[in-house]
């Protein structure tokens, strides 16, 4: 099948790869060229140019300003489908985005799904992504073949938006294991007792877990593993659990409280750093560094 990936980001390149690597003729468009160029796939100088012989089209970016502009204008995606393309849509997003450009894609006789993806960039190259897809039954049958490749298990969680909302729930119980990690290990590091030995504990106790085991490098050694996820994003979809909790009146006092941290984090310029690196602010507080 004919891909197109919208956004190489470090989960869209991801998937550029992986998917290359399977056998698929895949073509990628990036704001930055030399992102996309890294992938090794065919790089188009447009959105609509990537789009306009795919089948299927994977969008990744990393905002809900970047997926509207992306999809909008005379050179974006919803300006090359043609009839019959499905567009998953993966990027972490209000549902209120998905549906505001799905009129846009069946306007041009294009189906849309939400399939946000949950999995760190190792996931994405060993394929065993989760995706939670949204949206007409049908469109998911026709994308298996690419969506195969990447993922461990595809969920269809309902009708186009709530695959957004399940990951925005998702990344909530992400979202508090790592401030509760950091503040573990920043109270056990207080008390005396070493952070190698603290995590050891825990990923060995009664809360180890995939993510426990794969963010270990990253909240042991600070600054010397490559960023996985940013505490900017992560303020990011915070926010966005928020404005979702206050639309359909859920009351989510943990998810504000890990919102303040993150947002706070980010104004002391740790913004750009690992999500891990909540830690990093703690410690800043507690006047270590």
């Amino acid at each position: 099948m004919k891909v197109a990936i919208i956004g190489i980001g470090r989960m869209g390149a991801g998937m550029a790869v992986r998917l290359r690597e399977s056998g698929a003729d895949v073509v990628v468009w990036n704001r930055t060229p030399a992102k996309a160029e890294a992938t090794g796939c065919a790089v188009a100088g447009t959105a609509r140019e990537a789009v306009a012989a795919a089948d299927v089209v994977l969008v990744s970016l990393a905002d809900d300003a970047a997926v509207v502009a992306a999809y909008d204008g005379p050179d974006g995606v919803v300006a090359g489908l043609r009839e019959g393309t499905v567009v998953v849509e993966s990027s972490t997003v209000d549902p209120q985005t998905v549906r505001r450009v799905e009129p846009l894609v069946t306007g041009r006789g294009a189906t849309l799904l939400d399939g946000p993806v949950s999995g760190s960039i190792a996931l994405v190259e060993k394929g065993q992504l989760t995706f939670m897809v949204g949206g007409p039954a049908e469109g998911i049958d026709r994308v298996r073949p690419v969506l195969d490749p990447l993922a461990r298990q595809v969920f269809h969680v309902g009708p186009l938006g709530s695959g957004a909302v399940v990951k925005l729930a998702v990344n909530t119980v992400v979202l508090a294991l790592n401030q509760a990690l950091a503040e573990s290990l920043v109270l056990a590091e207080r008390a005396g007792v070493a952070r190698e030995t603290m995590y050891e504990v825990l990923a060995n106790s009664a809360v180890g877990s995939p993510f426990v085991s794969y963010k270990r490098a990253a909240f042991e050694r600070p600054g010397q593993v490559p960023v996985a996820f940013s505490i900017d994003l992560v303020a990011k979809d915070l926010d966005l659990v928020r404005q979702l909790a206050e639309r359909v009146g859920a009351r989510m006092p943990q998810a504000g409280t890990n919102l303040g941290v993150a947002t706070a984090a980010v104004a002391a310029a740790l913004g750009d750093r690992d999500m891990s690196a909540v830690a990093t602010y703690l410690r800043m507080l507690s006047g270590e560094l």
